[in-house]
């Protein structure tokens, strides 16, 4: 089996006569962290939408597993362990929190099958908040709830590689510190994370290895390490000065 989970090559994406990402290539090995990272406009939620099925690229290939996924549909790439927490939550606001989750396992026999049932018990370990919500309509939680929700129903689909786009928009930073813990430790327990962040030093202190996303094309890529220390990347994604760089979490 290969380590090469996921795999894009030469991925272009227009949105009409608008092309949002240019050749892009980039490759997560089972087990990893990888972090996207770059300024707003960059180009990084197009490339995954393209990736997960969301839009159909306009060129190059998407592989996942070893398999050409390129041309199908968000739906099938996520029964394949393909899943996808999309920017902006986009939960059903008028469903309860537990309406959510098993619309999330929906893929994997819903609540009848037994790896739903141990998952939904994971996630609820996992945000112990949602428990205590379990009858309240999502529309009706705050924004770092929403957040933890749409992360447990991505999780509720049972992925085998979990995309994640922008986690921290629009919330406070002791929200955004939670919800990074959570996907360390998710990723310490093995599940492959392709996280999308503007935020790029909270997103790199987690990370394995990270892309730089700039004008719809990869301008650096590394380690999380190499990519905190690199000046051009300090300067530009992480608002420090180059003299200063980020320190990253070192992998227990």
């Amino acid at each position: 089996m290969s380590d090469i989970l996921l795999e894009i090559q030469n991925l272009e994406l227009r949105y009409g006569a608008a092309v949002a990402v240019r050749d892009i290539s980039l490759k997560v090995k089972r087990g990893q962290l990888v972090a996207v990272i770059g300024n707003n406009g960059a180009g990084k939620s197009s490339m995954v939408r393209g990736a997960t099925g969301l839009v159909r690229p306009s060129g190059g290939k998407v592989f996942f597993r070893g398999e050409d996924t390129t041309t199908l549909r968000a739906d099938r790439k996520a029964a394949r362990g393909l899943v996808m927490v999309p920017e902006g939550r986009l939960l059903f606001p008028d469903q309860t929190v537990e309406d959510n989750l098993i619309l999330g396992a929906y893929l994997r026999g819903g609540l009848k099958s037994e790896g739903s049932r141990a998952t939904l018990d994971r996630v609820l370990e996992l945000f112990p908040r949602l428990r205590e919500r379990m009858q309240q309509q999502a529309g009706s939680l705050s924004g770092g709830e929403q957040q933890m929700l749409a992360i447990a129903r991505g999780l509720m689909g049972q992925p085998e590689l979990l995309v994640i786009d922008e986690v921290s928009l629009g919330l406070a930073p002791k929200i955004v510190d939670q919800l990074m813990k959570v996907l360390a430790a998710l990723n310490q327990e093995g599940l492959t994370i392709l996280l999308v962040e503007q935020l790029a030093s909270y997103a790199l202190a987690i990370a394995d290895y990270g892309f730089v996303v700039a004008n719809g094309r990869i301008a650096h890529e590394g380690s999380s390490t190499a990519l905190s220390h690199n000046p051009d990347v300090i300067e530009a994604f992480l608002g420090k000065k180059k003299s200063t760089p980020v320190p990253t979490k070192p992998k227990e």
